[in-house]
């Protein structure tokens, strides 16, 4: 695989677990440096400090922040250090990932009455899917992106398919998708692309916090002709391939990476 160039850098919303941390690893290795948000208490931050010292332990830099991705002011904030660090060093972000995963799960209807509120739905679409636009622009604004640059946002089956309580995620993933296209037809002048990447089902937290999880796991071991669920090495190996020069004209596109899983069923 052509290596990226050692002043690149990838900047990941939920870079502390799953998807995230996975791409984290492989572009380091890959040869770039990583700006990381994420939202952990203290629990889960010897997880975040081990992913931390891996890439550091690659040669490449790690920054990290700890904070809510789809808070205005903490957005600017972080963008404003990233801007500030890289100020005078002529390097800039080539990969922007988008991989936060915090909604609510709850149905549409049900007779107990609980069910998805305004409140809920506002949320779940604003984090997992209008942030990305939100952390696009404010990117653009302060000319941190570099030519030919990637925008990776992970969707899912759920964005065409339901399942019990993941009404508002499917929505949200929905919304993802028509980003990445408007984005991808925008920004095309800039060279700058947009895709959204469908992973087959894989066990990571995010799965694990939707009920029923177990029979998607069943059925997906069923379906795939590998026989094994997707990884999250899968992906960050796909995510690291569609990052190299060689991937300019792939834009657009809901990118299945799922060794066959949907066409499979």
């Amino acid at each position: 695989m052509q290596e990226l160039r050692l002043s690149d850098w990838a900047l990941i919303l939920g870079a502390s677990s799953g998807f995230g941390a996975a791409a984290a690893r492989a572009f380091a290795h890959a040869g770039m440096h990583i700006v990381g948000v994420h939202l952990d208490r203290r629990a889960t931050m010897p997880a975040v400090e081990a992913l931390v010292a891996d890439i550091r332990a690659t040669g490449r830099q790690a920054l990290f922040f700890n904070v809510n991705a789809a808070d205005e002011a903490r957005r600017r904030e972080v963008l404003d250090a990233v801007a500030a660090h890289l100020s005078g060093t002529g390097e800039r972000v080539r990969v922007l990932m988008h991989s936060l995963a915090f909604g609510t799960l709850k149905p549409y209807w049900e007779p107990s009455g609980d069910v998805i509120t305004k409140a809920n739905m506002d949320m779940t679409l604003d984090v997992m899917a209008h942030s990305l636009l939100y952390w696009t622009q404010d990117l653009l604004r302060r000319d941190l992106f570099c030519r030919n640059a990637r925008i990776f946002a992970m969707t899912s089956a759920g964005s065409h398919a339901v399942w019990k309580t993941y009404g508002a995620v499917s929505a949200a993933k929905a919304a993802l998708e028509a980003h990445c296209r408007q984005l991808a037809v925008e920004l095309a002048p800039l060279d700058i692309t947009a895709n959204a990447i469908c992973a087959g089902v894989t066990d990571t937290p995010a799965l694990r916090k939707i009920p029923g999880h177990e029979a998607m796991i069943e059925v997906a071991l069923r379906r795939n002709p590998t026989g094994r669920l997707t990884t999250v090495e899968d992906v960050a190996q796909a995510l690291c391939a569609l990052a190299t020069p060689a991937a300019r004209w792939i834009t657009g596109n809901v990118i299945r990476v799922d060794g066959g899983e949907d066409i499979a069923g």
